[in-house]
């Protein structure tokens, strides 16, 4: 047994309880007047999938690469981490990965977040597949919102984006699963590359018009180093928008708030809602407002950081909160990110990033 690990046996602290200050939140601003609302929280870095934009399996060469659970933050470190960032304006969490569902008891972590006071919105990213095992229980805990990654609905195109793990039925019934555990409102994210999948979209949105889910198509972006990532791969959203207007008639709804990473527009005849996710041809760093946390408890500014924050030390060989919160609004009120803005500026592959299955999405 290694020093320290008889601490945990598993991700659950029994750490004395949490003291959460109630005090109203105090807002900070980034050097571009950005304030702090939203959280990015990566509960684990494995996934069950190796998807190419994210996680290809020729890049991890069959090594283990991923972090030993005891390096994970725990479920009393989260909450007093959460606690922290509610006092400097974070009020939305979305729980990522790699695959946050693989993480050991993921609907009590979302019970304890959901009972951190000033946090009003919980929200998770994921593939799917174990949906029909814990949507109740994530449903029961608190959670508000999920979003499921689906780049197609062609099975052949599906196995090779995911490195041959995604099996289409299976995703298919852990929507099923969501819908019966209330969540009548997914979102589908889709990453959608040319000469891939991009020949696949349609038949992807004709399958959820109609059924209340928000389909969401995903420019293919740079994230990372490992994803093989080419600019002529990219399909404008412009382009997708002319294209679907061109089957079913769209139109913009209501007025895009700068937070926002989907720009959304709405079938004429009332047949549901498209999101498109811009970062190459439309960024959105100007409205930014997002936090993200590794699992290991790195804090990053963006998607596309090559170098982030330890805040492990603080957690773990400091009581001090006031420390904590220093630590986290002094990289805050010192960023100045906006790397898609940026991007025709930089060189490609010039500075190592972090990767997606890091840091989530």
């Amino acid at each position: 047994m290694t020093p320290g690990s008889s601490r945990r046996t598993d991700l659950m602290s029994v750490s004395v309880p949490v003291k959460i200050r109630t005090a109203e939140a105090q807002p900070v601003l980034d050097t571009r007047k950005r304030p702090l609302r939203e959280m990015r929280l990566s509960v684990i870095d494995r996934c069950n999938f190796r998807c190419t934009y994210c996680m290809p399996a020729d890049s991890l060469q069959g090594r283990g690469v991923f972090l030993p659970l005891v390096k994970l933050l725990t479920d009393h470190e989260i909450e007093r981490l959460l606690g922290a960032f509610v006092q400097l304006g974070v009020e939305k969490v979305r729980i990522t990965g790699g695959e946050p569902l693989v993480r050991p008891g993921l609907p009590g972590l979302v019970k304890t977040i959901a009972g951190i006071p000033g946090i009003r919105d919980i929200a998770m990213t994921t593939n799917g597949v174990l949906l029909p095992r814990l949507a109740e229980d994530l449903a029961e805990a608190g959670l508000k919102r999920i979003t499921i990654s689906l780049d197609t609905l062609d099975q052949d195109v599906l196995s090779e984006m995911s490195g041959d793990k995604a099996v289409l039925e299976e995703v298919l019934a852990g929507i099923e699963a969501a819908e019966k555990a209330g969540f009548t409102k997914l979102k589908i994210n889709t990453v959608v590359q040319k000469g891939v999948n991009d020949h696949t979209m349609i038949d992807l949105l004709r399958h959820f018009r109609g059924t209340g889910h928000i389909v969401r198509l995903i420019e293919f972006m740079d994230v990372g180093n490992s994803n093989h990532w080419r600019l002529d791969q990219v399909v404008p959203s412009a382009e997708w928008v002319d294209r679907i207007n061109d089957i079913w008639p769209i139109e913009p709804r209501g007025q895009h708030k700068p937070s926002e990473t989907a720009r959304r527009y709405r079938y004429k005849d009332g047949q549901g809602e498209i999101g498109f996710i811009s970062s190459i041809s439309q960024p959105f760093c100007g409205g930014c407002s997002r936090a993200r946390i590794t699992a290991d408890g790195i804090l990053y500014t963006c998607l596309f950081a090559n170098k982030g924050t330890h805040l492990v030390p603080l957690l773990r060989q400091n009581d001090d909160e006031d420390d904590l919160l220093e630590r986290i609004r002094n990289v805050w009120t010192a960023r100045d990110d906006r790397y898609s803005e940026l991007r025709s500026r930089k060189s490609e592959g010039s500075v190592p990033k972090v990767e997606m299955y890091r840091m989530g999405g």
